[in-house]
């Protein structure tokens, strides 16, 4: 059953692009409890489980029902671009106590039972402090499942937008938003998305809110009931290789060729990427990575754009046969 969000002239004016590591936070807990979500994280629970076990994750668990409603107040579309963590959940916190009443509620009777259990009872009873308990758990589950993996992820997170920021200046919004997700259909200044549960909204001039995930993956996730903002919620590009290292992704013969350094930069450009994110990705100094992407330019194996206040790097027809074994 689809989600249908309509649109109105201000509407296309107040698009943007957002990132979120609370929302990634969620996601990830959520992934834990979704044998279906996991193909492209093994790798990530083998590094977690150990931290994951000494986690009571069961208060949130019970707020993301397998179809239906997860409370919007504990993790809303990003206050900002590039919010932080902290700026997150410190606004989580602050959440008003009648409103949070209300989303508990409804999440929870989306779940046979949870309503009535002792630990929904409880938060229905005491909103305020469902909403610092849950919001501890959050920060917990933070500091132990997604920070230490947050600079690789955020990497891929701004290619992504770099990637798409770059789309819609080529194909506008209406023809960006289809290529976001096969399950994402454009018609007249009305966006539907093919997800579960029904939802229309007039997005009256707020926008949309346009954000890649990397553990939301297989899903596409929209909606988000006033007074938050509407947001569209994809898969990231390129989370296939996120977990792989270098090493794994970097074929031998090539760095016979062209060295190791530089054979792992030219690998990993699957997609146009920045010298920050290629760093963070490979693990390696941004001089280094700098130095390295002077040279295979230079070599013809490299083209560079900029793109606002990005300069992205992509690989030549040569590079890609390079990279490929093709040559």
């Amino acid at each position: 059953m689809p989600y249908h969000l309509h649109f109105g002239e201000d509407d296309f004016l107040n698009c943007r692009f957002a990132l979120s590591p609370l929302w990634e936070t969620h996601e990830a807990v959520r992934t834990l409890r979704r044998p279906e979500r996991q193909g492209y994280h093994p790798a990530w629970l083998r590094r977690i489980r150990s931290a994951a076990a000494e986690l009571d994750l069961e208060p949130l668990w019970l707020l993301m029902p397998q179809r239906g409603n997860s409370p919007d107040c504990l993790m809303p579309p990003p206050i900002g671009p590039a919010a932080t963590f902290e700026e997150e959940i410190a606004a989580v916190r602050a959440t008003d106590h009648e409103l949070a009443r209300t989303e508990l509620a409804i999440s929870l009777a989306d779940t046979p039972g949870a309503t009535e259990s002792p630990a929904g009872r409880a938060m229905l009873a005491d909103p305020a402090r469902a909403v610092r308990e849950l919001a501890d758990t959050t920060e917990a589950a933070w500091h132990a499942l997604v920070e230490p993996a947050w600079p690789r992820l955020r990497a891929l997170l701004e290619a992504d937008i770099a990637f798409h920021s770059r789309r819609l200046a080529e194909v506008g919004l209406a023809g960006l938003l289809p290529e976001l997700d096969r399950r994402v259909a454009w018609d007249a200044g009305r966006l539907t998305v093919d997800s579960r549960g029904e939802h229309v909204r007039e997005l009256g001039g707020q926008g949309l809110v346009l954000m890649p995930s990397v553990f939301t993956w297989p899903d596409v996730v929209s909606g988000f009931d006033p007074p938050w903002q509407p947001a569209l919620v994809y898969p990231a590009r390129g989370i296939g290789g996120l977990w792989a290292e270098p090493s794994d992704r970097t074929p031998e013969a090539l760095v016979r060729l062209l060295g190791r350094g530089r054979a792992a930069v030219l690998a990993a450009l699957a997609e146009p990427t920045s010298t920050t994110a290629l760093a963070h990705r490979l693990g390696l100094a941004p001089s280094s990575v700098s130095a390295h992407l002077s040279t295979l330019r230079d070599a013809g194996l490299l083209v560079a754009h900029r793109y606002g206040h990005q300069v992205l790097y992509e690989r030549t027809p040569l590079g890609i046969a390079l990279a490929s074994g093709g040559a």
